[in-house]
């Protein structure tokens, strides 16, 4: 069987993480309809704005992924108090679609290879909409989460097919930078979605349900769109549509010419199908296993998906106006509009990321990313730890019980139950108390001082935070690591999964890259908030600077 890498178009023993190659083989470029002269030294291959528009919307699928991750961080600060949700609620809520994104991730491979990259693309967008939908009109915590289980279906199938279509369809010298515009729209997402937190947050009551029930509009888009979208050359092509690959590679190429490129491909997937059928029924898992080759481009590819999650991204972006709030910063919308220009932050530097791909390779980009990532965690938990340190004390006892026992500010946050009642004067904290939350009002005190709506001017009700001099390391700590991730290790695994599997590999291999993906990101997001009560807030990033 040591023919199995010889149908490979990337080889994974020669592939160099700087080096663009081709998942669809091109001929050399000819004098024909696409080409024009440049100059008398030679000419140059123009791409038809047909593979743009394709782009555009397949992207749309990392649009809603990074719309859903940014949204619930500022929608999170108000369904709180609307449904009284306690940190376990706060996390499921949260995690359920990342969950169903893992399991649908993995059911996305086999379903790309029966019935396509474009039928599954809409399939992702309709499941998304009637999420977004049930978000918008839930009554309940039940409801809430089950809308949030349907997004992860979605969003699981999205995550996987979409970089693989792109990929398929884009001419060589446009694939990297192609694939990485997904996950432009990814933070574009993100961004839009903080934007809309802040400009909602305002709404105590019903803001939520916009922020979360809008994600409707650009899935129902890309709904519409992939319906005038043609199906993937190379999956036309391995399932012997011949004619339609050649009319989807005329419009991608822009050129009548694709014979040579068609014929190397069919020679591809005939060896492919040849290597199959040697093999028996033989599952395309165990032959991904006994494959050298491809393993190894699997452990890479799943690797990366997993140094991505453990680095702590979905926690910044789950969670960025709730560790705004951990700063010491008071305001609800405040915090909002800070995780909102965070956002931005990601936004900018990933185009960088576009821009870089194909200049300086993908390699150079992740290790930098991963150094300056390492520094930035440094920073957040030097921030956390020199506020735990210097937390103001409690000087002011208002009950008998558990939160009354605590002696300082930073003690009493970190149970759920207490929160922190003081007097401000100018930028001094005097008589500090640590009392119980109300039953049913997660955002003011049961008893004392801060039991009252308004408060007497100049008390202060901190719920989830400690007065402290120190927010700015926090904030800082933040746009460092969204600088130095957005370029490099936002982009990449999925740049780096879209191109290193052969035909046959490819569907299973993207999914187990996307399903390792999204099961870290669930472990991640399902246990930050208990890590923070449980080890404190630096003690949670100290822990990602380890790992």
């Amino acid at each position: 069987m040591s023919t199995d890498t010889d149908s490979e178009d990337i080889e994974f023993e020669s592939l160099s993480m700087t080096e663009k190659r081709p998942l669809v083989p091109e001929p050399k470029p000819k004098r024909s309809s696409n080409v024009q002269n440049d100059d008398a030294q030679g000419q140059v291959q123009r791409t038809p704005q047909f593979v743009y528009t394709l782009a555009f919307f397949a992207a749309i699928g990392g649009f809603l992924f990074g719309y859903d991750t940014g949204v619930v961080s500022g929608a999170m600060l108000l369904l709180q108090p609307e449904f009284e949700l306690d940190s376990v609620w706060e996390e499921m809520v949260v995690s359920a679609t990342i969950l169903f994104a893992a399991i649908f991730a993995l059911v996305g491979g086999p379903l790309n290879d029966k019935i396509g990259r474009k039928a599954v693309t809409v399939v992702a967008s309709l499941v998304f909409t009637g999420g977004a939908v049930l978000l918008g009109v839930a009554q309940n915590k039940v409801m809430l989460l089950a809308g949030r289980s349907i997004l992860g279906v979605g969003i699981g199938l999205a995550s996987m097919t979409v970089p693989m279509y792109i990929a398929e369809c884009a001419p060589v010298h446009l694939r990297g930078r192609l694939v990485t515009v997904n996950n432009l729209f990814i933070t574009g997402g993100q961004f839009v979605a903080s934007v809309l937190d802040g400009v909602f947050s305002y709404d105590k009551k019903n803001g939520w349900r916009w922020m979360l029930g809008l994600a409707a509009v650009p899935s129902a888009v890309q709904f519409v769109g992939f319906l005038f979208l043609p199906e993937s050359p190379r999956w036309l092509i391995k399932h012997g549509r011949i004619t339609e690959a050649r009319e989807v590679l005329q419009k991608c190429r822009g050129t009548e010419d694709v014979e040579e490129e068609l014929n190397t491909v069919k020679e591809l997937c005939e060896e492919d199908q040849r290597l199959m059928e040697e093999t028996g029924k033989e599952n395309i898992l165990m032959k991904i296993l006994r494959t050298p080759s491809v393993r190894r481009a699997v452990l890479v590819g799943s690797g990366l998906q997993l140094i991505q999650q453990v680095s702590g991204i979905n926690t910044v972006m789950y969670y960025s106006a709730t560790i705004i709030r951990m700063t010491g910063v008071r305001d609800t919308s405040l915090a909002i509009w800070l995780a909102a220009m965070t956002a931005g932050v990601n936004f900018v530097f990933t185009i960088l990321g576009v821009w870089l791909v194909e200049r300086i390779g993908r390699r150079p980009l992740i290790l930098g990313s991963l150094v300056g990532v390492l520094i930035s965690l440094v920073v957040l938990a030097v921030g956390f730890q020199l506020a735990a340190f210097h937390s103001p004390p409690v000087t002011f006892r208002e009950s008998n019980d558990t939160c009354s026992s605590y002696s300082w500010c930073e003690d009493c946050i970190e149970n759920s139950d207490c929160g922190f009642c003081y007097t401000e004067i100018g930028k001094s904290v005097v008589n500090g108390s640590c009392v119980t939350v109300a039953t049913n009002l997660t955002d003011g005190a049961g008893q004392g001082r801060c039991d009252s709506d308004p408060l007497t001017p100049g008390t202060v009700w901190a719920h989830g935070y400690c007065p402290t001099d120190y927010s700015w390391m926090g904030l800082l700590g933040l746009v460092m690591y969204l600088m130095f991730f957005a370029p490099g290790m936002g982009p990449m695994p999925w740049t780096i999964n879209s191109e290193i599997y052969p035909l046959w590999a490819r569907s299973t291999g993207n999914a187990i890259s996307t399903a390792t993906n999204w099961f870290f990101n669930l472990a991640v997001a399902m246990s930050f908030l208990t890590l923070t009560e449980s080890i404190t807030k630096y003690g949670t990033y100290w822990l990602f600077v380890i790992y």
